[in-house]
């Protein structure tokens, strides 16, 4: 189910994005069900205070933050030791099993065998970026953008900005509006949307993502998605 969904202009032939930006959790992995699991987890075992509802509310949060707010509610435990536990928590069920969102990883293999590159733009560490990459189809992507990666984490534009480099763009230059970023959480849409690209919404799977926040367009679903129906976001966003 697709919202504001663009088409070729005057019969025109599509224009595909310069580049796609995806971010992980809730955007190609249904992850976020397992780490609320995991803070609860951790909470229960530690005098802590803390329920799925919780987690719901700050998704899209670095998880070191995350970590600190755990413990201002009474879990017992360091932020290191905590973010660490988290992390390997989520990390060994990723492992087992990616929780890919259906069509997602089959949309980034259609841009990719159409020449567009894709690269990954997460909050999370580098171990779970890599663990996503090694289940991905090969060459699906160029590369990531990681949480250790940038010293300002999202709502600041400075992932999305690194991403446009690893694709050899200017991320201060016009092409930096012929990418797109698929984002879901409000943190990720106000960080995509300030450095400059395209940027779509993917609500389906996200309990409070505002349906009218910063992004360009917003789909439900990934299911009808192809690399034009991408390009035609970009092109209706140039006005050509």
């Amino acid at each position: 189910m697709i919202q504001d969904r663009n088409h070729a202009v005057n019969g025109a032939e599509p224009k595909l994005p310069r580049a796609v930006f995806w971010d992980m959790d809730g955007t190609l992995i249904d992850s976020e069900p397992i780490w609320h699991e995991a803070e609860i987890w951790y909470a229960e075992r530690h005098g802590g205070e803390w329920s799925d509802e919780m987690g719901w509310k700050i998704t899209g949060t670095p998880v070191p933050k995350v970590a600190q707010m755990m413990i201002n509610r009474g879990t017992k435990m360091n932020v290191e030791e905590l973010t660490q536990g988290l992390i390997d928590f989520v990390a060994a069920r990723e492992i087992e099993r990616m929780p890919w969102i259906p069509g997602g990883v089959e949309l980034v293999k259609a841009c990719a065998d159409a020449g567009i590159p894709n690269v990954l733009v997460t909050a999370s560490p580098r171990k779970m970026a890599e663990a996503l990459l090694a289940q991905a189809p090969e060459g699906a992507f160029v590369g990531f953008v990681c949480g250790d990666d940038v010293k300002e984490k999202k709502p600041h534009p400075a992932p999305y900005l690194a991403a446009a480099k690893v694709v050899g763009i200017d991320p201060h230059s016009e092409p930096m509006k012929e990418c797109v970023a698929v984002e879901d959480s409000e943190t990720g849409l106000q960080s995509a949307v300030a450095s400059g690209a395209t940027t779509i919404a993917i609500t389906g799977y996200m309990r409070s993502q505002p349906k009218n926040g910063p992004q360009f367009a917003s789909i439900k679903y990934y299911e009808g998605m192809t690399p034009e129906t991408l390009g035609d976001f970009v092109r209706r966003r140039l006005g050509v």
